[in-house]
């Protein structure tokens, strides 16, 4: 088994050192076989954006040795063309006249690495000089990765000034390329986000952004098919280890990290986490786990967004377009950052419709469990520990526990959490607590007599709960007169009636009833 490159975005370096590499070079071929100029693709962080670039200046620079029995080695002429890299990646970018001497200090570099003399002044004259000159050589080739750091970085609302100062130079920097057309071959960029091409490349308006093309859908991540083709001996490992089935382990994988999708057809792993699972060994939140969404969150807190709603999400294309520092729409912001994905996508005449929702267990359950912390005053680890409790519980029809931990949650929460919108407060931390068990739930389900607040099913159970503000009995009565029950009696299970009744003064629930059918 070869080594894994877990960290590892430089093309050389792990085929020089002989790690796994996933040859994506069919994809590139493809892109490269269109006889296209400029191109732009969005992808969330840590999906692999940075070693495609560096997969590109190493075929661009001729390097056909590090190529050596991938599928594009006899399928190209390697002829070598002059590459300006630039990966915004850990430079420094604080400020408009910080980001300016960035610029200045790439361009330098650039232009050294090719022995070039800059003379001119401004980062936008030495940029346009360094194209000039090394057209000389041959039609120059322009990859930028992580196009959008200095902004999106910056995005709260008290650090938009840096984000709006950093836009205007990145405006400027990028009109350069448009100009210098006559001495391009190619130009790719890379980024997590999405902005509209008004707001940045208003100078760079012919780019041809790929990201929702059906063409070059798996370009990036790795798919089902891929999954036993590089991880084979991994997944048998892994199964004599844990005593797994080998087929459970796949569908254990495909759950967690497995769902990513950009058309609606061809879904995608997450390549950080199956990585990082393969080296682990063991299922984890590792994705989610290198960058908390705080921002998000607090964003969709502040917008009093249904969080409920982000299950199943439907839009046309204009949310993928909807990304601007004066129009932050939660929806194409969640999308852009990976947090949510395309599940279904519908052609209706001439126009398309898109399903969104989470992409795989990974990123739904850790998403919820922050979402939880954020609401409760609790940590994410607490959380976690809170429903595991939860779950023992209930697993062991144990009710009174069930609630007793529910009611020591909710006495926790400060009050000035409270103060406003306590109903929906109320409601949006059951609904998290509910989708977090884990156990076979179902929220708000639909029968023909109305919606039931949630169903949940154990070994033995099955619980229909209906949640009130007021007395419990109101609830259990609304169940039985609507007959929300019915559509499970030919279950072979014990079917409990669950009634929750919520004080409002005492922010808590005051009193639970059940009945047995």
């Amino acid at each position: 088994m070869k080594n894994l490159p877990l960290g590892m975005q430089t093309f050389r370096d792990i085929i020089e050192q002989d790690y796994l590499y996933i040859d994506k070079t069919r994809e590139i071929y493809e892109l490269l076989a269109r006889g296209g100029k400029y191109y732009f693709l969005s992808r969330p962080r840590r999906f692999g954006k940075s070693l495609l670039v560096s997969t590109l200046a190493e075929l661009f620079s001729g390097r056909r040795d590090l190529f050596k029995g991938l599928w594009i080695e006899d399928k190209i002429p390697w002829t070598s063309h002059p590459v300006i890299h630039i990966d915004f990646l850990g430079l420094r970018y604080g400020s408009r006249d910080e980001l300016i001497e960035t610029l200045e200090y790439v361009i330098a570099q650039n232009a050294a690495f090719h022995g070039i003399k800059l003379v001119g002044k401004g980062y936008d004259q030495r940029f346009r000089e360094l194209i000039s000159g090394l057209s000389k050589i041959n039609r120059v080739v322009i990859l930028v990765d992580e196009y959008d750091k200095p902004i999106i970085d910056f995005l709260e609302i008290d650090r938009k000034d840096i984000a709006a100062g950093n836009q205007e130079i990145l405006r400027t920097f990028y009109s350069v390329i448009k100009g210098a057309d006559k001495y391009l071959g190619f130009v790719f960029l890379t980024g997590v986000s999405r902005f509209s091409r008004m707001s940045i490349f208003s100078g760079l308006n012919n780019l041809d952004d790929i990201t929702v093309d059906d063409r070059f859908s798996t370009l990036l991540g790795v798919t089902h098919s891929e999954l036993p083709r590089y991880f084979d001996d991994r997944l048998d490992t892994l199964s004599q280890k844990t005593g797994q089935a080998r087929e459970d382990l796949l569908a254990s994988l495909k759950k967690w990290y497995n769902g990513y999708s950009w058309d609606g057809k061809n879904f995608l792993y997450n390549p950080f986490s199956l990585l990082s699972f393969f080296s682990r060994g063991r299922f984890g939140n590792y994705w989610f786990s290198t960058g908390t969404p705080t921002f998000l969150i607090n964003r969709i807190k502040n917008r009093k967004k249904d969080i409920a709603s982000l299950e199943r999400v439907e839009v046309d294309e204009a949310v993928f377009e909807s990304y601007d520092l004066d129009n932050l729409e939660i929806i194409s912001m969640l999308f852009q950052t990976g947090y949510l994905t395309i599940k279904e996508m519908q052609l209706i005449g001439i126009k398309s419709k898109f399903t969104l929702s989470y992409p795989n267990e990974e990123v739904r359950e850790s998403f919820l469990k922050h979402f939880l912390s954020s609401y409760t005053n609790e940590d994410a680890g607490t959380a976690g520990i809170i429903i595991l409790e939860l779950q023992d519980s209930i697993k062991g029809n144990n009710l009174e526990r069930f609630f007793d931990i529910l009611k020591s949650l909710f006495a926790s929460i400060p009050v000035n959490l409270f103060i406003k919108e306590k109903e929906a407060y109320y409601h949006t931390v059951i609904y998290l607590i509910l989708r977090l068990l884990g156990i076979d739930i179902n929220v708000e389900v639909h029968t023909n007599k109305g919606r039931i607040d949630a169903v949940i099913e154990t070994e033995r159970c099955i619980f229909v709960m209906e949640f009130k503000m007021g007395a419990a009995d109101k609830a259990i009565s609304q169940i039985e007169t609507r007959k929300y029950y019915e559509r499970y009696l030919s279950s072979a299970k014990t079917i409990k009636l669950v009634g929750v009744g919520f004080d409002p003064e005492e922010r808590n629930i005051s009193t639970y009833f059940q009945e047995e059918l």
